[in-house]
């Protein structure tokens, strides 16, 4: 059925109704997120459990003959309708009010999730005897429909007429199945109905996450796969060091986000406890059968302490802590890339197709893309640091300040998601400068340590190699020459071990094949871990 776009939204000022903004690009909301939801889709995390599982306890029968929307109410007028906790009160919520603590245009984003733990919750009441098969089949039929109405919904211009993403849905079940539809919310709170969505939700995009990570891990894998014999300068202090695989480089990131990953599948684990049946705080008197909810939800185990339940953001917390470590990561990569794109180091160039031009000057290619994931991760942290805020202040058990606890989790997993997808699409389509980088390996004082190292192998104290090798830097830099142009007199002036051989040393390929320990940069310590991650990434599939 098609919907009108435009819905009035309730103004701070005084009673007038007036057409919201349009939401802005990235904004929450399902429709703002469509690769998200296809992903979820194709993981079947939306509606695979629930409608199945309470097809074992009552028939669901197809939508034909329910009322339809246009039939049942009047849009952005919510005239008559009760908020669920408005049994007590004589006059309604004051329209600024209204636009000061609404928050449909976020938690809308818990549609899906809330839906089927909907689901999931009427075919326990219906499996419990609490409501009858009959009553179960109805109600059921009608969530569906009322997700088939607006799981592709802009929930921010629904915030005049609901409250939240639970007024919604309970509202309109009830317009399309009748008073029956009051009985689902039986034995429960949106206490712990919105933390056990949110943690459905969690799950889901944790997966994604994941996925996003292991895409990411293996172009970079790639690449590296294809530039094991690629050699260039390693930095300290952002200074030349020591000669370098450029696939080692690749690898150390891999190497970081295989740890994000264990931080996040730490953090599902911990999540994955079923809440629901906490009620408000203190549990409830309806013989509900919360095993059945756990087994339905697919929840590992179920929460202990209702209270502690339902005040729980922990999860939340941790999630966005594992977000902004994974940050930390891909901002290094970012600026690494940013660098070496630039005219000092010249050692990638990035596709046209990921970056942009000045306005002004005429030559200018700019990464912008790199520079937008090192941006981001300034989002990612106050995401991070707003919960932590809201969090430290709050008694047992729930308080409205915890609404607020969604707008940053969802931000930070978005900007998660994208950045890996377009770091993985510019790792892709990068060029490696192999001419400028063999150039860079020209400078001598990378090879200072293996003249140490030398010495070393010869029986030389290292602090003795290492002050030996430093009066040659700077023999070499009084007479403007570079270590390889001294002579061996030089080298025998510092210290008389130095052979004939040791203009051998200046070899970029000598250099990184000389290191023996497990893990370094060279030739087979690379193309071992090469392997060992192919062979980790074949078992994923």
């Amino acid at each position: 059925m098609k919907r009108s776009s435009k819905r009035p939204v309730a103004s701070s000022q005084g009673n007038k109704v007036s057409s919201p903004p349009r939401r802005p690009r990235g904004a929450v909301g399902p429709s703002a997120q469509p690769a998200l939801e296809q992903t979820a889709r194709k993981r079947g995390s939306s509606r695979d459990v629930a409608p199945a599982e309470a097809g074992a306890y009552f028939e669901i029968p197809s939508s034909e003959g329910m009322t339809s929307m246009s039939d049942s109410r009047v849009r952005g007028n919510d005239r008559g309708r009760e908020a669920l906790w408005g049994s007590r009160f004589k006059e309604g919520l004051d329209s600024e009010a209204k636009a000061f603590s609404y928050s449909l245009a976020v938690d809308g984003e818990l549609f899906g999730a809330e839906i089927k733990v909907n689901v999931a919750y009427a075919s326990m009441l219906t499996k419990c005897g609490l409501i009858s098969k009959k009553e179960g089949e109805q109600i059921v039929r009608g969530l569906e429909a009322v997700e088939a109405e607006f799981k592709s919904s802009d929930f921010y211009e629904l915030t005049g007429p609901y409250e939240d993403v639970h007024t919604l849905i309970q509202s309109e079940l009830e317009k399309r199945v009748g008073p029956v539809a009051k009985k689902l919310h039986m034995g429960r709170s949106r206490n712990d109905l919105v933390a056990t969505s949110t943690r459905v939700y969690v799950k889901e995009r944790i997966s994604q996450v994941l996925e996003q990570l292991e895409s990411f891990q293996r172009e970079l894998l790639n690449v590296a796969g294809k530039n094991s014999k690629t050699l260039f300068p390693g930095y300290t202090h952002l200074q030349r060091a020591q000669v370098v695989s450029f696939a080692h480089h690749l690898l150390a990131y891999v190497e970081m986000l295989e740890r994000d990953r264990g931080r996040f599948q730490d953090a599902g684990d911990r999540m994955d406890e079923l809440v629901l049946g906490s009620a408000a705080l203190a549990g409830t008197s309806i013989p509900i059968d919360r095993e059945f909810l756990q087994k339905m939800l697919r929840f590992q185990r179920i929460a202990q302490n209702s209270m502690d339940a339902v005040s729980d953001r922990d999860f939340v917390l941790e999630t966005l802590s594992a977000l902004a470590i994974l940050f930390v990561h891909l901002s290094r990569f970012a600026e690494d890339l940013i660098l070496w794109t630039g005219s000092e180091f010249g050692y990638i160039t990035v596709a046209d197709r990921y970056s942009t031009g000045s306005s002004l000057m005429p030559h200018k290619k700019n990464p912008d893309m790199l520079e937008l994931v090192r941006g981001k991760t300034g989002t990612v942290y106050g995401s991070l640091l707003s919960v932590l805020v809201t969090m430290k202040g709050i008694p047992l058990t729930y308080n409205r300040d915890m609404q607020e606890d969604k707008k940053p989790l969802f931000s930070a997993l978005r900007e998660a998601v994208s950045s890996l997808g377009i770091l993985s699409s510019v790792v892709k389509s990068m060029k490696i400068n192999q001419e400028a980088m063999r150039n860079a390996l020209k400078d001598d004082r990378l090879y200072a340590t293996d003249l140490a190292e030398y010495l070393v192998l010869k029986g030389v104290p290292f602090k003795d190699a290492h002050r030996a090798v430093g009066e040659l830097v700077l023999v070499a830099e009084k007479k403007g020459k570079s270590l390889r142009e001294l002579s061996l007199e030089d080298f025998r002036s510092a210290n008389p071990k130095f052979g004939s051989d040791v203009k051998q040393l200046f070899s970029p390929e000598r250099s990184v094949n000389a290191k023996k320990s497990k893990g370094s940069t060279s030739a087979e310590s690379v193309k071992e871990q090469i392997a060992f991650w192919r062979k980790r990434f074949r078992a994923h599939s």
